[in-house]
This record gives structure tokens, sequence and C-alpha cells, in this order.
């Protein structure tokens, strides 16, 4: 994932938190204007805590990833083969 790509993730995921935020609070309705400004510091708020959020976890996980092995088929069972080592260590007395 391109750094670009990562920063458009967490920029829609703070764009909606955001904006959820602010229509539960009422920021769309007519009520006073103070309120209607508290509803959108606090969509702000969530907006930014969002951003920060999914863009550190999101890396966090692509950290986790080795590129050399994507991309490649993977012909075997990956578990099957270590237990079946491990039974005949064990049949065998070690």
């Amino acid at each position: 994932m391109r750094p670009a790509q990562l920063l458009a993730v967490a920029f829609g995921a703070a764009l909606f938190g955001g904006l959820i935020t602010a229509m539960s609070m009422g920021a769309f309705q007519a009520i006073p204007l103070e309120d209607v400004l508290h509803a959108w510091s606090v969509g702000g708020i969530v907006a930014g805590a969002s951003f920060i959020a999914v863009l550190l976890i999101v890396s966090m996980l692509l950290l986790v990833v080795d590129p050399n092995t994507q991309g490649g088929t993977v012909d075997e069972p990956l578990l099957v083969k270590k237990d079946a080592e491990r039974a005949a260590k064990k049949s065998s007395g070690h």
C-alpha cells in the first residue's frame, strides 16, 4: 500500500467519523448556533482522533507483512507439514 493510499483510507475514516458525530449531535438541525458549533467542534475532534488511530493501526499492520513473500504461490499446507514432523519425532522416541 502506497503512502497516499494509506492517507486516503485514514482521511476517509476520519471524514466518516466526523460527519456521523456532527450529524448525531444535531449539526444540521434548527438549533442555536452555539450548539451547532459545539457539534462541529466535537466532530472535528472525533475526525482527528480517528485519522490518527486509523493511520497508526493500518501502518502497524502493514509492517507485519513481508512484501517479498507476497505474490508467490503456496503448494503445500502450512500447518500440516509441521504437525507431521512432530508426530514422526514422537513416534521415533525423541
